[in-house]
């Protein structure tokens, strides 16, 4: 039997999709209203295994999973051959679980540049894994995430980035104009299991779940075809890690709410925002003892920092520093962007301009829907103009010898001793590419009708919508 939602074409296992439609057992509590009321801080769900595997719930997993696609794990199997797996194996999948038996196999970790430089370690489960990772998530996040802080806004339905942006910017406007910006330092590889399995038993009585989820905690490490076993974080990657790692970094918001402060966080990104340099090093002086304490976790001093909100970014994001800042793009973003537009130009070197133009456009149409909060514009029309520059040194480039250069030049527009001159100056591509006769040949008209995204005109027209 097949399944198809009105926006989706994922199929769902018969193995799945077939099994019965009873309540689980225990409390009688379906993954659609497993909660917990704020009065009620230890609820009764002493049944929640049988809210995981339940059909609803794995029916709602699988098409998240499939959906998301992904890389295949240590045991090689795609997403797209999870349907006949679960079909012929399901059955024996669910017993293990509900008879506390299900072992989580080992997670292969690669390493993917981070934006700032370095490598950060991503973590890849097996797709069974995944599955039923996400079905963890789906009933154990009703019952944690109605008890987080107001101001943690990573990795919950309904909140976002630009919602923690815009509230950094209204505490600096409200005279809090000091910053306490705190880096944990790797904290998914740190995260202590000892400390995080006692957080999530406050709130869940089922003690196959909190097996099971030791289990993840503890599955090994696949690094070049050799197991290594772990004691110690979560892998980035797992669909439970975002929902544990909001549990851990709750405490510090409990804390910091405890003291009134006024804070924002997105996952590990914590800012607190005081009215002096004085306070500011007070806070991050106890919290930094808090954090190792309490929880075992290190505050990275080399990135952490007291200091003006406009002189350090947020989640992309940097301020003005007028009594009602703007929000700007912070220059590491800009950075970033520049080398990507580098990447791409450099493979972009024989081929035709269009199909450069194509894969820059898909990236600028993401970094502009990120950054449409950005107040001062300037930064747009500067990397407009680098951009169309950028453009022009490939043309010149293919163009290579003085005559087809003139050639072109002459067929931009150009007149024959104007063209000639160009093509012989003897000057190097990006000093021809940011001269007179290349924009004149290439006008910001030209490259409208190649279909490159204008990062300027895209804000404007976002702003005015």
């Amino acid at each position: 039997m097949t399944k198809q939602t009105q926006n989706s074409r994922v199929e769902i296992p018969d193995s799945i999709a077939g099994g019965s439609g009873r309540k689980p057992r225990g409390t009688g509590v379906g993954v659609s209203n497993v909660t917990a009321r704020r009065e009620d801080k230890c609820p009764d769900n002493e049944g929640l295994m049988e809210a995981v595997v339940e059909r609803g719930n794995m029916t709602a997993a699988y098409k998240r999973v499939v959906g998301n696609k992904g890389s295949a794990g240590v045991d090689g199997m795609s997403v797209e051959e999870l349907k006949p797996y679960l079909n012929e194996h399901w059955g024996r999948i669910k017993k293990e679980l509900l008879e506390d038996r299900y072992i989580p196999q080992s997670v292969l970790e690669v390493e993917i540049p981070k934006p700032e430089g370095g490598m950060r370690k991503l973590g890849i489960p097996v797709v069974v894994d995944r599955l039923i990772g996400q079905g963890l998530h789906q009933v154990l996040e009703p019952i944690f995430d109605p008890e987080f802080s107001e101001s943690s806004y990573g990795f919950r339905r309904g909140r976002s980035a630009h919602q923690a942006v815009e509230q950094a910017r209204e505490y600096v406007a409200e005279g809090y104009r000091w910053v306490v910006d705190m880096d944990i330092e790797r904290f998914f590889d740190r995260v202590n299991h000892d400390v995080l399995m006692a957080l999530v038993a406050r709130r869940v009585k089922d003690k196959r779940i909190l097996r099971l989820i030791r289990r993840y905690l503890q599955a090994g490490i696949m690094i070049g075809g050799l197991r290594t076993a772990r004691a110690e974080g979560t892998p980035q990657g797992s669909p439970l890690s975002p929902l544990l790692s909001n549990i851990m970094l709750d405490e510090l918001d409990r804390e910091l709410e405890r003291r009134d402060h006024k804070f924002v966080r997105y996952a590990d990104d914590s800012n607190i925002y005081v009215k002096s340099r004085r306070a500011g090093e007070r806070v991050m002086e106890s919290i930094t003892v808090f954090l190792a304490r309490r929880l075992r976790l290190k505050v990275n001093a080399s990135k952490s920092a007291v200091e003006r909100p406009w002189k350090r970014k947020f989640l992309g994001y940097s301020m003005s520093s007028e009594k009602r800042p703007r929000l700007r793009v912070a220059k590491q973003s800009v950075k970033r962007l520049k080398q990507k537009v580098r990447d791409i130009c450099r493979r972009g070197r024989g081929r035709n301009i269009i199909k450069v133009i194509e894969e820059l456009s898909i990236v600028f149409k993401g970094w502009v829907l990120y950054f449409k909060l950005a107040e001062v514009k300037n930064v747009f029309d500067e990397l407009d103009q680098w951009i169309r520059r950028k453009l022009r040194c490939i043309k010149w480039r293919q163009w290579k010898r003085p005559y087809t250069r003139a050639k072109n030049l002459m067929r931009r527009g150009l007149d024959e001793a104007r063209a000639w001159k160009s093509a012989t100056n003897g000057r190097g591509p990006w000093w021809n590419a940011g001269a007179s006769h290349m924009n004149l040949a290439f006008r910001k008209s030209d490259f409208d009708r190649m279909g490159l995204v204008s990062l300027l005109d895209t804000i404007l027209v976002i702003r005015n919508s």
